[in-house]
């Protein structure tokens, strides 16, 4: 599942990041790349020693449990490494699969939270590279996309402008992508239900269902 989701970061919250980042420490991007995407990498990282990088970390993290939706498309056990990237002057990231450990974290979920408006810069889409094709994605300040962290995808080149990402893994509760969907698809219909006409048997049965596979798939 690959999944755009608004307002994960208020604007309030951007505009403080973007600040931050402006004056923070950065180096080359290939510092925390593996030595193949080293060959592909071309952008700027917030320095892990930056005075800044713990507390925007957090911020990134509290933003993603809290925002209802990408936790439940998630279910975050536990969080790796989180990046401040910032891309200008015609840099990209190439085609690249995330590593299956970071941080000594499994990657589950892979996101990407944009902190730039989409019109400062030209070019720097988020490009998932499936079997159905190719899909850019260039989100509002404050948007995240949300997708399995087996996926292929690159960033276009940055041809003008300034865009800044924060970019980050999480280990999930539910480790297999389709079961994920699947627990997403199924608490959407149940929640929808619920708003349209409150607590009703079809609603205790969904709920029912929804905890049990939750019990099921979930790992300690």
């Amino acid at each position: 599942m690959i999944l755009p989701v608004a307002n994960v970061l208020t604007q309030e919250e951007v505009a403080v990041m973007a600040g931050r980042l402006e004056a923070g420490r950065f180096q080359p991007g290939t510092a925390t790349a593996g030595w193949h995407a080293r060959l592909v990498k071309d952008n700027e990282q917030l320095r892990a020693d930056d005075p800044a990088h713990a507390d925007l970390r957090a911020q990134v993290e509290a933003a993603v449990c809290r925002h209802p939706v990408a936790a439940m498309a998630t279910r975050p056990k536990r969080f790796g490494p989180i990046l401040f990237s910032r891309t200008t002057g015609g840099g990209q990231y190439g085609s690249h699969v995330d590593d299956a450990l970071m941080g000594g974290v499994r990657t589950d979920v892979s996101f990407t939270l944009f902190l730039s408006d989409p019109d400062s810069y030209e070019g720097g889409e988020l490009v998932m590279e499936t079997t159905a094709g190719e899909a850019g994605f260039k989100l509002p300040a404050g948007a995240g996309l949300f997708y399995p962290s087996t996926t292929l995808h690159r960033v276009a080149p940055v041809t003008a402008g300034c865009r800044l990402v924060a970019a980050g893994w999480i280990r999930s509760f539910v480790r297999d992508p389709g079961e994920r969907e699947l627990l997403f698809d199924l608490d959407t219909a149940r929640q929808g239900i619920f708003r349209r006409d409150g607590k009703t048997a079809e609603f205790d049965l969904l709920s029912k269902c929804l905890s049990n596979l939750v019990r099921r798939w979930a790992e300690d």
